[in-house]
Formats: C-alpha cells, sequence, structure tokens
C-alpha cells in the first residue's frame, strides 16, 4: 500500500493540532488558524477559537501585516527581470523628490538603506491614512537616514511604502491593481485583499492583567499600505507558500525567488539566528534555515516560514495584538512535521539520454595536485567535488553556448568552459580562470605558470 502524498500520519496531525491549541491558549488569542504545506500542497490546517464549536476555517481573512512585504517585493522584482528598473538604481531615478532619493532600491527591499524604522507621528498603523497624503509625509525631511545607507539592516516600514510607490509609478496604476492583476490573479488568490471582505476576523488586544479585551480599529493605512495593509486567509496563504516555495514562471521564477531569499546584509553577529535578503526575512530554528516573513498590525498576528530542505512550509494567522508568538509557533509547525515525517528523498533514476561527449568529461580532474570528481547529473547539469580536503565544490547548468554556469557555493555565476587542442581534444577546464587538468599539474602547456620539466620527483 503507498501513502497518499497530501495526507499526514494521524500522530503528526494530533502533534499539530495540540501545539496550536496550546498556542492559543497561553497567548490567550480570540482565535488562531494555522496549516501546513509539504512539496506545494496544503497537507494540513487546524484552528482554535474562543467560541466553542466556532473555530475559523480556510475561508476567513485576517489582517497579515508585515507579510504584504513579501508581495510588494515580488512586484520590484518583477520590474527588474522586466529590465525595467535595476536594483542599484538610486529611488530618485524613478521616483524622485522623495527624501530617500538617494537610496537604491536593493538597499530598500533589504531594509538596508538606513531609513527611519516608522513614519513621523502619529502612529501609521492605527491611523487614517489620510493624515498623509503625500510620499514626503512618510519620513521626515530633515533626517530620513538614521543609519549609512548600505551599512547595515535597519527595518523600515516607510521604505517598503516608497517601493509601493515606484510600483504605481512604473505601472501607472496603483500598486494594490498591480498586485491583483500580475500575482493574486495568476495564483488563484481571490481572498487576498487590501481591505477586509467577509468573512474576516475582528482585531483585538488582550488586557495584559486580565482576560478582556479591547477592539482594534480597522485602518486603511493610505501610503503606508504596502507596508503591512493586506488581509487574506489560509487558503490563500497556502498558495502564496507553494508559490515561495518553487516560484511560477506565470509571476516569478524560482532563481529570482532564490536570489530574494539570500542575506543582503551580512549579520552582526557569527551566531546568527535572523537575517534579511531582498523582501524575505530568514530564521534560524533549531538547525533549519527558514524564509518567509512576520506580519502585525493592531489586533492581528501572521507568519509564513519555509523550509526549502524539508519541503515544507507552514503559516499562522490570529487576531490579537501580540498575543500569539505566530513566529515560532509557525516554526514549530514545521519541526514537528519534518520530526515526525521526515521527507524522503527522491528516488535515484538513470538518465534518459547522454551526450557522449559530456560523458568523456566525468571523472577526476586536478585543481593543481588537488583532486576533485565532475560528474553528469539531469538535465545537463555538471556537479564538482573536492574529493580530499575543503576544496571548491559547485554544481554548473549548461548555457546555450556552450560553456556552464556556477549555481553555488564559490563558483556560484562564475563560468566553466572546456578548453580543447586545435585538433579537438580537450585540454583542460577553465573553472573562472582556475585550471583543471587530468592529471596533477598536468603537463600540457594549460597550467599558468608552467610546470618543471623534470616533472614529479623524490627529494
Amino acid at each position: 500500500m503507498t501513502d497518499l502524498p497530501d495526507e499526514l500520519l494521524p500522530t503528526t496531525r494530533r502533534a499539530l493540532l495540540h501545539r496550536i491549541a496550546v498556542a492559543q491558549a497561553e497567548g490567550r488569542t480570540p482565535s488562531l488558524v494555522a496549516g501546513v504545506v509539504r512539496d506545494g500542497r496544503p497537507v494540513w490546517s487546524g484552528a482554535r477559537s474562543m467560541i466553542e464549536g466556532h473555530a475559523p476555517d480556510l475561508d476567513v481573512q485576517y489582517r497579515i501585516g508585515s507579510l504584504t512585504k513579501t508581495f510588494v517585493a515580488v512586484l520590484v522584482l518583477r520590474l527588474r527581470d522586466e529590465g525595467l528598473l535595476d536594483l542599484a538604481d538610486p529611488l530618485g531615478r524613478h521616483l524622485p523628490g522623495t527624501p530617500a532619493d538617494g537610496v537604491t532600491v536593493a538597499e530598500l527591499l533589504a531594509h538596508s538603506g538606513g531609513l527611519a524604522a516608522e513614519t513621523p507621528q502619529p502612529w501609521w498603523e492605527r491611523t487614517d491614512g489620510a493624515l498623509r497624503p503625500e510620499l514626503g509625509d512618510l519620513l521626515e525631511e530633515s533626517s530620513p537616514l538614521k543609519h549609512p545607507a548600505g551599512r547595515r539592516h535597519h527595518y523600515s516600514n516607510p521604505g517598503y511604502a516608497l517601493l509601493g510607490a515606484l510600483v504605481e509609478r512604473l505601472r501607472g496604476e496603483p500598486w494594490g491593481e498591480a498586485l491583483r492583476r500580475e500575482v493574486l490573479a495568476p495564483l488563484g488568490m481571490d481572498r487576498t485583499t487590501l481591505l477586509p471582505e467577509h468573512p474576516h476576523a475582528g482585531g483585538f488586544a488582550v488586557h495584559p492583567w486580565a482576560d478582556v479585551m479591547l477592539p482594534e480599529p480597522l485602518t486603511d493605512t493610505g501610503l503606508m499600505g504596502p507596508a503591512g495593509q493586506l488581509w487574506s486567509t489560509g487558503a490563500d496563504l497556502a498558495r502564496w507558500a507553494a508559490f515561495l516555495a518553487a516560484g511560477d514562471d506565470k509571476v516569478l521564477t524560482s532563481d529570482t525567488l532564490a536570489e530574494m531569499r539570500r542575506p543582503a546584509v551580512g549579520p552582526e553577529d557569527a551566531d546568527w539566528t535572523s537575517g534579511y535578503g531582498l523582501g524575505l526575512q530568514l530564521r534560524r530554528h533549531e538547525g533549519r534555515v527558514l524564509y518567509g516573513h512576520t506580519g502585525s498590525m493592531p489586533g492581528f498576528t501572521a507568519c509564513l516560514w519555509v523550509s526549502a530542505e524539508d519541503g515544507l512550509a507552514a503559516f499562522a494567522l490570529s487576531n490579537a495584538t501580540g498575543a500569539a508568538n505566530t513566529s515560532l509557533l509557525t516554526a514549530q509547525l514545521i519541526e514537528i512535521t519534518a520530526t515526525h515525517e521526515p521527507r524522503l528523498p527522491a528516488p535515484w533514476r538513470p538518465l534518459s539520454e547522454v551526450d557522449e561527449e559530456l560523458l568523456a568529461l566525468t571523472g577526476p580532474w586536478y585543481w593543481g595536485a588537488a583532486p576533485n570528481a565532475l560528474r553528469l547529473r539531469a538535465e545537463g547539469v555538471l556537479e564538482l567535488t573536492p574529493l580530499a580536503g575543503t576544496g571548491r565544490g559547485s554544481r554548473f547548468r549548461p548555457q546555450p553556448d556552450g560553456s556552464w554556469l556556477g549555481l553555488d557555493n564559490y563558483y556560484a555565476g562564475e563560468t566553466l568552459r572546456v578548453v580543447r587542442h586545435p585538433d579537438g581534444t580537450v585540454s583542460h577546464l577553465d573553472v573562472g580562470s582556475f585550471v583543471y587538468t587530468r592529471e596533477p599539474y598536468g603537463p600540457d602547456g594549460a597550467v599558468p605558470g608552467g610546470v618543471d620539466p623534470r616533472g614529479w620527483q623524490a627529494f
């Protein structure tokens, strides 16, 4: 009997339900809904509520706060991939006249532009966006920078408001409409909206010293919307998790998503637990590197994490201000699932066809005297692996011009070329100017600086 790929074992489901029940009770949140996605498909969801027999389902909207930033970042990367901007462009090249003209698009995406964390008073999350009708109202004009641009990560909500305005300028339409047309509709996320639509949860604050609640206002934050305005559902976040895990060529390629989750600014300590890419947060939890984003607005907390290694993603939504720790909860949902049901490796299968010339390249190669192995993998990918010491291994993807592009590690982005003799036979491999020969310091004139004509000697 073969288990259905979209089912979890009863013990796993029980452990997940117990974890969200504890989070709802200890976090004192009126309701909480969560789910797990495995290999792009929802495999579990659960909910708890203060009202017996009335837990929310996956169609109930919650405000997702700064998870909105992941959507805005995707819009900006689409502009880059279309050639309408470069990440190194200063904002003022496309959206002149703001207090952040000199900050680059990449720095805004990574929160490394040094901009202030928040707007000038009053607190933007609980006030109507009409109080800030102009982009210049989002930052203090006299001192918009709190740190030198590009030096450190300093989270900036106004920075993402400016990115939303950048999208509007280059698309010629409101950022929310661009989001609906370019991202939400292609992914089938029709319950993700700028303003709440029925059915939706109400947001509450819970008194710190008593079990009583206070309704929070449901504000339209106007120009600050790209920082945290969106409402979504469990069902839609499952779709978003699947997209962030694998990409979708209708919206953004997997290569661009991989770029988004690479750390953009170095950690401030060696034992880092959190970081930031281009619109995606990074977190270390129990030995796993997760990416996604947390979110909070008055009355709501949210989180979505993806573990690429485990093929898992999880999300959690609650409707109380700062109550349930949805970031930790979501990480633990991934941990529970991965521990109970570790990912099965894909079965090994032979190549369906083979290029004899590529096959002839496989086997031992030497960088100087250091032995390496070159292996042929699926889709013509070459894998270079050091056989002793640390070395510099990488995978290389074939390119139209007959070269190979490095995909990871030291040679990421570098080019591997096969250098041939005039008669067409292979002389050596050139990998970013490093020479790999078939023998240690092969005596064929390929090694820079030459090789002692006496060859290898005993001393």
